[in-house]
């Protein structure tokens, strides 16, 4: 598989993920407010990772953790979906991760700041 094509899968997963999230087709109350940020894909096409946040500021530990257990609970419902709508040989098998990219980003400017002031 081309580095192009997996990419371009990617972004159709995402793609077809926030869809399915945002037109309220997941039922599950615990994933109202996610957010798809990034989506890596195996060379391939088997496995995708699905790194997600929720639309708040700062979510609280309990939301999070909840927000992953509902879209565990969905997995398959999206993967079949998802395979659905884009028409591949297999079905990838999607694994939801918390994006975390946010929080460490915040952390770097912490300690920038304290470098800084030194």
């Amino acid at each position: 598989m081309t580095a192009e094509r997996t990419a371009r899968v990617a972004e159709r997963i995402r793609a077809e993920v926030m869809d399915l999230l945002l037109t309220g087709k997941i039922k599950d109350p615990a994933t109202h407010g996610a957010v798809v940020h990034a989506v890596q894909v195996t060379a391939d096409l088997r496995q995708a990772r699905v790194y997600v946040r929720l639309d708040e500021l700062e979510p609280s530990d309990a939301r999070k953790k909840a927000l992953m257990r509902g879209l565990g609970r969905a997995e398959g419902y999206i993967r079949r979906e998802v395979g659905k709508r884009l028409e591949l040989r297999y079905s990838p098998e999607l694994t939801f991760l918390w994006d975390d990219t946010v929080e460490r980003a915040s952390r770097i400017e912490e300690i920038l700041d304290e470098i800084s002031k030194e």
